[in-house]
């Protein structure tokens, strides 16, 4: 279980232990957001529709909210945990090693096992989201769950390790006596850093989506979508001065010269990629009918 060092704080100097939550509640608020321009309006329809069957009060009842859900879920649900990553090491890359085939089952994707990666599971939840014969609350369960882990496997350190559970073991000076592992630096702070306001950065980087970004996304399933994120942890992420594993006696690391700016630039497409890629999971398993790709 990936268990942050120190939790971000842009605002306070003050620093408390939490889970590390990927993108923060503003990330996936945007993921979400994006999506949402981008939704068929039967997609959108039945999104709408299956989430007001819902009487969970863990968070507000909308489609943005509900992106965060399954992390709140899971802070007393436990067995949830590893779903949301998968540790692709840097040292050998291999995504079979960090996802292992499950047998299959004919379970619903919610009864575990808790030992499934976020790429099994996001695949499980989506098929679960388009098939007839799911009940309603599977469906609904599996709604909640692909709006959050389309999101968790565009962060770039949801889908690598560098023997550090995540980032979380690795300390960053972020100035001052401030502080954050570098986990938490790219769930929270990269992101409050190009907007703070959710729906403002969903909206920007929504319409600034090109028809050629939208061909390319479009392509793939969630093993390249975690290659694609794989990739940019090892030629970005972790270019500050680490080394593998955990040792809490290290001093916190100075971000390298022009790291901040490439990580909003970074970022910014990566949620930009997320909620393009949401948009087509739920258009094609809600309103597979239509055209896809038609902004609503």
């Amino acid at each position: 279980m990936r268990i942050p060092l120190l939790l971000p704080c842009l605002a306070a100097l003050a620093l408390s232990p939490a889970p590390a939550l990927a993108w923060g509640s503003e990330g996936h608020q945007v993921v979400a957001l994006i999506a949402r321009q981008y939704l068929k309006p039967e997609a959108r329809r039945r999104v709408d529709a299956i989430l007001a069957t819902d009487q969970d009060t863990l968070t507000a009842p909308d489609m943005a909210a509900r992106a965060t859900w399954a992390d709140a879920w899971r802070r007393e649900h436990k067995d949830t945990e590893n779903w949301h990553f998968a540790d692709i090491e840097l040292d050998d890359g291999d995504l079979a090693k960090a996802c292992p085939e499950s047998p299959m089952s004919d379970a619903p994707a919610s009864a575990g096992p808790a030992t499934e990666c976020i790429v099994t599971k996001l695949e499980q939840f989506a098929r679960e989201l388009a098939a007839p014969a799911t009940s309603p609350q599977e469906r609904l369960l599996a709604l909640k769950f692909v709006l959050h882990f389309v999101g968790d496997l565009h962060q770039p350190l949801h889908a690598s390790d560098n023997h550090d559970r995540g980032g979380n073991c690795l300390a960053l000076a972020l100035g001052g006596p401030r502080t954050v592992n570098l986990h938490g630096y790219w769930d929270t702070v990269v992101v409050g850093e190009i907007d703070p306001d959710a729906q403002h950065l969903a909206k920007q980087l929504g319409k600034r989506i090109t028809r050629q970004e939208m061909a390319a996304w479009s392509a793939g399933t969630p093993e390249d979508w975690a290659r694609d994120s794989f990739g940019i942890a090892k030629q970005v992420v972790y270019t500050v001065q680490s080394q593998p594993g955990c040792d809490d006696s290290h001093a916190p690391i100075a971000l390298p010269a022009g790291y901040d700016a490439q990580a909003r630039r970074v970022a910014a497409e990566q949620l930009a990629k997320a909620g393009w890629r949401l948009a087509q999971v739920l258009n094609v398993a809600l309103a597979p009918s239509a055209d896809a790709g038609v902004k609503g």
